[in-house]
């Protein structure tokens, strides 16, 4: 059986406050928290792919805790969502079986295309 690393204080803390700013980004933006979240993974030292599929399984929680907020608060209606729930969940699923025969290098590229569009759009309001 393989020792297990030993994780220093420091680096517990820089992960406390990783997934306390990702868990404010996803608050403000939806899942927007992934655009944070694959970055700093990779930083830490995860492959391309890991540190995507981690970030999802990151995000899918903090999303339901952000939609239940909403939800309770009266901000958006469930009914609002749910013409976009059954796609979605077949997108969801469809991209789990097609990421790992993505190359890492189209996978970045693809990444980096998609959050230049959705900066482009949030700050030409289009």
């Amino acid at each position: 059986m393989p020792m297990e690393e030993k994780k220093s204080p420091a680096k517990g803390l820089l992960s406390t406050g990783i997934g306390f700013l990702v868990g404010v980004i996803n608050g403000f933006l939806g899942a927007g928290g992934g655009m944070l979240a694959v970055p700093l993974l990779k930083s830490r030292g995860l492959e391309q792919k890991q540190a995507h599929a981690s970030a999802i399984a990151v995000i899918f929680p903090l999303t339901l805790v952000s939609a239940a907020v909403y939800l309770v608060g009266g901000k958006v209606s469930f009914g609002d969502a749910l013409p976009y729930l059954p796609a979605g969940a077949i997108g969801a699923v469809a991209g789990m079986f097609i990421l790992p025969h993505i190359p890492d290098k189209l996978l970045r590229k693809t990444f980096a295309a998609f959050m230049l569009w959705a900066g482009f759009r949030m700050v030409t309001n289009k």
